[in-house]
């Protein structure tokens, strides 16, 4: 029977790509066996191009949190290795030890060894940290998608502004968004917005105050692409585009991992942790103000302190 290794990363886009380095050295030491990534099945088109695992089963946050086995209650009795990409435990711990596997992967914990659970570290490294501590090389800088492997064609360059995110205490004001569009327009770009289908409100919002200030509609130059894309579509318009221009979320993750041009707006949470690598890319943080709590009702005062001037000056260092 084949062996298979379960590693669990059921949580979001971003958090899918931080482990991709992780997954890459796993994949590579492992021989024979087949890993399988449990995350969420719609985040199947991106773990495909990542080519970093054999295959995904359907699991998300709330099945780990009720410690059902999900998509993956077809793997029981074939685990041979359970490996923990998720947290540090006890939920997830658990969730895995279900599986009465040989071997676990993991932080420590009991039953579990592994290393201690470090706080100040980048979340691509955490993970590189926990498998290198197992004897599996892996290398954080890791990462890149080669977008020919995303199932749509390419899309045609344009400038992004992804106007959402997914806690509200990420969410830059919409009229500093439009500021950043017509900077974006007056530079000779055509300009995209982008978000998901929650996020299609403030994406209209930010095209009606582009209208109101400059008279340019939604149409040739301005397109309203949120709610409207399939992952597979997004992901394929980030790697196209000019220039991203977001909050911390999975599109500036995406443009990581294309090696996109990319301005990316933190807080609360820092750019240390969570940032992107070297290369074409500028992080805007105004570290003494954060509140560093990113489950915080409204935009975060890091947030609120970048201006669409510093987005604008970023923008210049970038060359676009």
């Amino acid at each position: 029977m084949e062996q298979v290794v379960l590693a669990l990363r059921a949580l979001g886009l971003g958090d899918v790509l931080a482990v991709v380095p992780a997954l890459r050295g796993l994949r590579r030491a492992l021989g024979d066996s087949r890993l399988v990534l449990a995350c969420p099945e719609a985040l199947r088109p991106i773990v495909t191009a990542a080519d970093c695992v054999d295959d995904i089963v359907d699991v998300r946050p709330d099945h780990v949190a009720a410690g059902d086995p999900a998509g993956a209650r077809a793997l029981a009795g074939r685990v041979r290795t359970v490996v923990n990409l998720h947290g540090r435990g006890p939920i997830s711990h658990r969730w895995l030890e279900g599986f009465g596997a040989e071997q676990r992967i993991g932080h420590a914990a009991p039953g579990w060894e592994g290393p201690v659970w470090c706080e100040d570290i980048h979340e691509r490294q955490r993970w590189v940290r926990l498998l290198r501590h197992c004897g599996v090389d892996a290398d954080a800088g890791d990462l890149r998608i080669d977008p020919t492997r995303l199932p749509v064609g390419p899309v045609a360059a344009e400038a992004v502004v992804h106007v959402g995110a997914a806690l509200p205490s990420r969410h830059w004001p919409c009229p500093r968004f439009a500021e950043v569009v017509i900077d974006l327009m007056d530079r000779g770009h055509d300009v995209v917005l982008t978000g998901n289908g929650g996020e299609v409100e403030r994406a209209v919002a930010v095209a009606e105050a582009v209208a109101a200030r400059s008279g340019v509609l939604s149409g040739s130059r301005l397109r309203v692409a949120a709610g409207q894309q399939s992952l597979a579509e997004f992901a394929a318009t980030i790697a196209g585009a000019r220039v991203l221009v977001s909050a911390d979320t999975g599109a500036a993750h995406l443009a990581s991992a294309f090696a996109t041009p990319s301005v990316v707006i933190f807080g609360p949470v820092s750019p240390q942790l969570w940032g992107p690598p070297a290369g074409p890319h500028r992080v805007l943080f105004e570290e003494s103000l954060s509140s560093g709590d990113p489950h915080r009702p409204n935009p975060d005062p890091a947030l609120l302190a970048v201006s669409a001037g510093d987005v604008a000056s970023a923008l210049d260092t970038l060359g676009i």
